[in-house]
């Protein structure tokens, strides 16, 4: 094994000690209808609300992303995994199957978003960049629903894990 290819697996072997919310990004258009389960989103400002997410080009979702120029940004309760799963390709499921349950509503800007999640954040998508294997997407922010109920999913060590909050511990 080369230098510059043991390097680049222990990079992935620290990122996976990195937790990270689970998140399906959606897209609908004149490309049609795309999602994808993503770890790699973050914020970017407030002032306009800006998200960052970074998504492998090798993906199919990236051409839809960039003709519709919109997504949604759909941050997952602990109830949500097998949804994750399905649109991490970890499941037999077509795009079309994914998107055909009574689980979507469509934002102000058109895009699915979600029902029963955290949050979601809808927006346009301002720029795109090509770093290394991915392109990262700032998203403006347009429209944002934020629930109180439900806990969060993360993603660590290369599987999926709940994660409660301790304030609703009570309730549980």
């Amino acid at each position: 094994m080369s230098i510059e290819n043991e390097h680049r697996l222990r990079f992935r072997d620290a990122m996976a000690s990195l937790s990270a919310a689970v998140n399906i990004i959606t897209t609908d258009g004149p490309a049609g209808r795309r999602g994808i389960t993503a770890t790699a989103v973050c914020s970017v400002t407030d002032t306009p609300p800006t998200l960052m997410v970074c998504i492998n080009r090798n993906s199919v979702v990236n051409s839809a992303l960039q003709e519709n120029r919109h997504m949604c940004v759909n941050i997952l309760n602990h109830k949500q995994e097998l949804i994750a799963r399905h649109f991490a390709g970890m499941t037999k499921m077509s795009m079309e199957e994914r998107f055909n349950w009574d689980i979507w509503q469509t934002g102000m800007l058109g895009q699915p978003l979600l029902k029963e999640t955290l949050a979601n954040l809808e927006g346009s998508i301002e720029k795109i960049q090509e770093i290394g294997t991915h392109y990262v997407y700032l998203i403006e922010i347009k429209q944002i629903i934020v629930r109180q109920e439900g806990h969060g999913l993360l993603y660590f060590k290369r599987d999926f894990h709940p994660v409660m909050d301790k304030s609703m511990e009570a309730v549980v």
